[in-house]
């Protein structure tokens, strides 16, 4: 067993690193699931693969681990209220709330910075929670939005304005 870790100040060091905030959706039977997650990657371009994981405790967790296909829900930046309502562990995340619904997509939540719809590859112990990757099957993704961004323990937009320009393949790949 390794060293003693205080899970306060470990959480505080992880929210130094910025990252985007989405809602992974999918449909069981006639049961919508949707839950908010910001442990969002890409991890293959060939195959195109990603992954997010979910904390063990959730009590939907079993019917993630039955779902046939799932949508990552990339938030936009006037989207927190979203990332809030999804967050919570309530029965009515639903309510009241339009949606499309796609066969073997999930469910697609309108305004999204972009949208990944996952076929599941795989799923992995990640401690105390479960890694899930899933195959991308196909994607959109809506330039004009901005995604929302999670850093420090509270949502942040990014700053409009100039970007560097970046050359591909970074150099980091190789």
């Amino acid at each position: 067993m390794g060293p003693v870790i205080d899970v306060r100040s470990f959480r505080q060091a992880l929210g130094q690193f910025p990252t985007g905030v989405c809602v992974v959706t999918s449909v069981i039977g006639t049961e919508k699931l949707g839950v908010t997650i910001s442990s969002f990657n890409s991890l293959s371009l060939d195959p195109p693969l990603i992954l997010f994981s979910i904390d063990r405790r959730a009590a939907s967790l079993s019917l993630w681990m039955q779902a046939e296909c799932y949508a990552i829900n990339v938030l936009s930046e006037n989207q927190a209220d979203l990332s809030s309502r999804f967050s919570r562990p309530l029965t009515n995340k639903w309510e009241g709330f339009a949606c499309e619904t796609k066969v073997g997509h999930g469910v697609i939540i309108p305004g999204v910075a972009a949208v990944f719809h996952c076929a599941p590859w795989a799923a992995h112990d990640g401690g105390d929670h479960l890694l899930f990757i899933g195959r991308v099957t196909s994607f959109q993704s809506f330039c004009d939005r901005r995604p929302l961004v999670f850093s420090q323990g509270r949502y942040a937009a990014l700053e409009s304005g100039s970007h560097n320009e970046v050359s591909w393949p970074l150099a980091i790949h190789y």
